[in-house]
């Protein structure tokens, strides 16, 4: 203390005398220290840079009151995140929040409980409310009517979709389905296909065995106008067995005799006309012939079959002997 009773030097707040860490340096560099300063390194891994990249970040979550909270949180949440994608198990755990959400919707009455279906012929109830993604779960106020339809259109079957959500509890879907009609034969293979080349099963069951049969590439697309034409001459329609498509440019038909009808690739009408014609004034679609070719306007070829040809060539052989014998 001084005379008057003072401290000589001031005390911090625990009574002790502060000292000067550093004293002022000599002018000329007199006592200066030199201890070796560290150099950080650069950060190799992928986390050092990272943690060297987010440090600054988490400095100043620090300084903020409740940073260390919400540090820890942001953390957390990047981690559970990181481990959903890298686990595979995003869809799952959007279904578990789906569940969650229709769950609190159907407790406050938006269940859906009444379901008015119309239009199914080919598809039962539960097939189109499961294509359609309704459960026993479903909650009206959540439920996807885009979705559902485009789940629904995806079937085959369905040509068209119409889902209405009447609150707070009823769904009315309406269908319109298409319908079988023809079998289509291509590489061997047959399947039922709809009007408009759609196909509808790729097999053939025992219900669609009295459809027209139609063959090739091509030829399920263009079998409804076809077909539509040929259906205004009963005569021939009724001995067809199978409408070819040759090259996708024309049609052959096979009869159920085994006669092989060529038709042009434009005009068919005339030649179907012609034809019907022909059968009915020499009966040609009853004879022992193999193929009636169409395709030329000013004429008909016929090609007998193999045995018509050999009787044939008996018979000739047999008149020029004849009238040999008969100059003799």
């Amino acid at each position: 203390m001084d005379g008057r009773g003072r401290l000589a030097q001031s005390l911090n707040r625990a009574g002790l005398a502060l000292i000067p860490l550093e004293r002022r340096r000599a002018p000329g560099g007199a006592g200066r220290s030199r201890a070796p300063v560290p150099v950080r390194s650069q950060p190799g891994t992928r986390l050092e840079r990272w943690i060297a990249r987010h440090t600054p970040l988490l400095e100043r979550l620090k300084l903020t009151r409740g940073g260390g909270i919400a540090a820890s949180a942001l953390i957390i949440l990047a981690a559970i995140t990181y481990g959903v994608i890298k686990g595979g198990h995003d869809e799952m755990v959007a279904a578990a929040l789906r569940d969650v959400r229709d769950a609190a919707a159907n407790a406050v009455g938006f269940r859906v409980t009444s379901i008015a279906l119309s239009g199914n012929k080919h598809l039962n109830r539960e097939e189109i409310l499961a294509r359609a993604g309704v459960s026993g779960n479903t909650a009206l106020l959540f439920f996807d009517v885009a979705d559902a339809r485009a789940r629904l259109l995806a079937d085959p079957w369905i040509a068209d979709a119409t889902i209405q959500k009447l609150y707070p509890d009823r769904l009315q879907v309406t269908l319109t389905e298409r319908e079988a009609f023809a079998l289509w034969q291509k590489n061997g293979r047959i399947s039922v296909v709809g009007s408009d080349g759609t196909v509808l099963e790729p097999f053939l069951s025992r219900p669609y065995l009295p459809l027209p049969l139609v063959v090739g590439r091509g030829a399920e697309t263009r079998a409804n106008s076809f077909l539509a034409l040929l259906g205004r001459y009963p005569e021939i329609r009724n001995n067809v067995l199978a409408a070819i498509l040759i090259a996708e440019r024309r049609w052959n038909l096979r009869l159920k005799n085994g006669i092989d009808v060529r038709l042009p690739e434009t005009d068919v009408e005339r030649a179907l006309a012609e034809l019907v014609v022909l059968d009915r004034e020499t009966k040609l679609m009853s004879r022992d012939i193999a193929a009636i070719d169409l395709r030329l306007p000013d004429r008909v070829t016929v090609r007998l079959s193999e045995a018509a040809a050999q009787a044939r060539e008996a018979a000739v052989k047999e008149r020029a002997k004849a009238r040999k014998g008969g100059a003799v």
